[in-house]
This record gives structure tokens, C-alpha cells and sequence, in this order.
């Protein structure tokens, strides 16, 4: 077998190193307004009822509660939701937990994100160098649009799978509020493996993949998308003097501006989405009552049956639930990431050359 080149093992190294530190950067400057979207996801209460002539079936473990007092007066809830705004959900998260319950789940989600984006933008590389016949990066931002998605979206299911599990415990440990009914990671990890077997760390794993590749695709082709075009902005800038060179080179303000676009595109579509790989995930696991009853397995059948019983027994908002929070955090998360991404390989490749 023929080894590989030490060029391209070096490249490896930049691309999953890189990857980890733009995960770790983003994902702690981000996590409490992660912690609020997950709570306006999944906090509820057991709702029973008869609303013009429709028996609204139970639905558990998710925000069955309107977000406004328009919904609560409509008739289809009898009480308001916990959470009723993101100024109200943050106040509440600080009197209750203090300020590190805006970090809760953290530890996890670094084990989650940070390999994640490793695998992500070492698969994309790999995937954009084998498009473009070349591993240098000034080639690949000269890719079609449609290159740019599928590379994205391939790169995204692929770092899924391989950190799946601990997404998983991020969104219990950050779902369950005050008092803690799992108090470490490792005690969630074992009444999963105890309750639901090996399987139950892949909960919720088809909609999130289904989910993965528009959000992935969607956020990697935009990217390169308003780059090409932040660059030729530049060359048009710089054309009385020179059209290549440092003069195309995007700035740190202009490559924020660029993720910021593309995380805020991605999420926008893809929301739905991530709402019912929430309710799979918390399926048939305990939290304090105060925050919602506990979710008897098989309550979605599957994730089109998700879908419907979302919009019929909530409406069309219930599929957009946590919609502020997650974009805020979406946009500037994927804005860090790209830009801790660009500083990082930059830095590795000159220590490493």
C-alpha cells in the first residue's frame, strides 16, 4: 500500500487541529444563549384538553406552553410557558442557577463540538482538495456553488456521527434546570446506557442527519459564496494598483461578516429541524417537574409524525420555537468559528512549515 505523503499528513493535522480550537472558541463564547434556546425547545408541562372539537393528544417533554400572551389567550393552552421571552429566560437562569447554569452542559458540548469541527473541516478539506484537483485553499474558494454545499453537507454528516453521543448529553445537562436530576455527565451516560441501551446515545441521530445536510451545506456554500464575492469586492477596490495578491486577502471584520451570513442563512431553514432532534433526544428521560413530566418512549413514531403532531397540537410557531435565541447564537457562532478557523490554520501552517 502506498504511503501517504507527509504533505498531506501535515495538512491533516492543521485541518483537525484547527478545527478544535474554532469549535472550543466558539462554542464557550456562545453556550448561554445555547442554554436558552434548548430551554425554549424542550420545557413544558402535561397538557390535557378539548379545543373546538379537537382532543389534543399528550405530548411530553417539550414546550407545549405559547411563547407570547396572544397564543395563551387563542385557547389551545390553559397556562404560559416558564419562558415567555429571552430577557424573562435569562433573568430566571440567573436567579435560579446562578451565572455558570448559562454554562451548563459545557464540558460535553466541548467533547461534542470540538471534535466535531475537527472531523468537519478535516473531511471538507479533504473533499474540497479532491473537487478541485489541489490541496491549496486558494483553489478551493474557486469551486462551484454546488461543490461548496455537497462538500459541506458530507463533511457535516460525517463529524455527526462520529460525535454524536455527546451532543446527546449536552442537551440533557442543559435541559434539565434546577434541581439537577443528572448531576455529572457520567450519571446521564449510564441511566441512557441502563434505560435505553447502546442505541439511546444515537436518539434523535436520522433528524439530526436530515438536518445536518441543508444546515452543513447551506452554511459551508454561503460561506465560500460571500467570500468569493468579499474578494472580488476587494479586487475592484484595489484594481488602480493590483488585483492579486495581499489586496484580495479578506480582513478578521470581513470574514466575521461572512460567517455571520452564512450561520444566519443556515439556521433560518434548518430550525424546524433541530426542534424535533430536541424532542427525540430528551424521549423517555427524567427531569424535576418543575420543568416538564417525563416523556414515555416512542412518543414520536417518527420524524415526520414529529413534524405533524408539532404543527397540529402547536401550530406552525411550534416548529420555530427558540427561534431569537438560536439565530443570535447561530450567526455569531459560525462567524467565530470560521474566523478562529482562518487564524488558527494560518498559525499552525507557519509553525508547522
Amino acid at each position: 500500500m502506498e504511503e501517504q505523503d507527509p504533505g498531506q499528513w501535515k495538512r491533516t493535522v492543521i485541518d483537525a487541529s484547527a478545527g478544535a480550537i474554532a469549535g472550543g472558541i466558539s462554542r464557550t463564547v456562545t453556550s448561554p444563549l445555547d442554554v436558552i434556546k434548548i430551554r425554549f425547545q424542550i420545557s413544558n408541562f402535561k397538557s390535557y384538553g378539548n379545543c373546538r372539537g379537537i382532543t389534543w393528544y399528550e405530548i411530553y417533554w417539550v414546550q407545549l406552553e405559547p411563547t407570547t400572551s396572544w397564543a395563551l389567550l387563542n385557547g389551545h393552552i390553559s397556562r404560559p410557558s416558564k419562558y415567555t421571552g429571552m430577557f424573562q429566560a435569562t433573568k430566571d437562569i440567573f436567579r435560579e442557577e446562578g451565572l455558570w447554569g448559562f454554562w451548563r452542559g459545557n464540558v460535553p458540548a466541548l467533547l461534542m463540538v470540538m471534535p466535531y469541527t475537527a472531523i468537519q473541516f478535516t473531511v471538507l478539506h479533504k473533499l474540497k482538495t479532491f473537487a478541485a484537483g489541489s490541496s491549496k485553499a486558494e483553489n478551493h474558494i474557486n469551486l462551484s456553488a454546488y461543490l461548496s454545499y455537497v462538500s459541506g453537507a458530507l463533511a457535516g454528516c460525517a463529524a455527526t456521527v462520529g460525535s454524536y453521543p455527546f451532543d446527546l448529553l449536552r442537551t440533557i445537562l442543559a435541559s434539565q434546570g434546577e434541581p439537577k436530576v443528572y448531576p455529572t455527565m457520567r450519571s446521564a451516560f449510564v441511566d441512557i446506557i441502563s434505560t435505553r441501551g447502546f442505541r439511546g446515545l444515537y436518539a434523535g441521530l436520522s433528524p439530526t442527519l436530515v438536518e445536518i445536510i441543508p444546515y452543513a451545506g447551506l452554511q459551508f456554500g454561503t460561506y465560500d459564496t460571500f467570500k468569493r464575492w468579499t474578494m472580488d469586492w476587494n479586487r475592484i477596490r484595489s484594481s488602480n494598483t493590483s488585483s492579486t495578491g495581499a489586496d484580495n486577502k479578506l480582513s478578521s471584520f470581513q470574514l466575521f461578516v461572512c460567517g455571520l451570513a452564512a450561520g444566519t442563512c443556515a439556521k433560518l431553514v434548518c430550525h424546524p429541524l433541530d426542534v424535533v432532534k430536541k424532542r427525540f433526544q430528551i424521549e423517555g428521560l427524567q427531569r424535576h417537574p418543575k420543568y416538564g413530566a417525563r416523556v414515555e418512549h416512542r412518543a414520536y413514531r417518527n420524524m415526520s409524525d414529529a413534524l405533524s403532531r408539532i404543527v397540529q397540537a402547536e401550530g406552525w410557531a411550534g416548529l420555530y420555537k427558540g427561534i431569537v435565541p438560536s439565530t443570535v447564537k447561530a450567526a455569531p457562532a459560525g462567524a467565530v468559528t470560521f474566523v478562529a478557523y482562518e487564524y488558527a490554520s494560518d498559525w499552525l501552517e507557519s509553525i508547522l512549515t
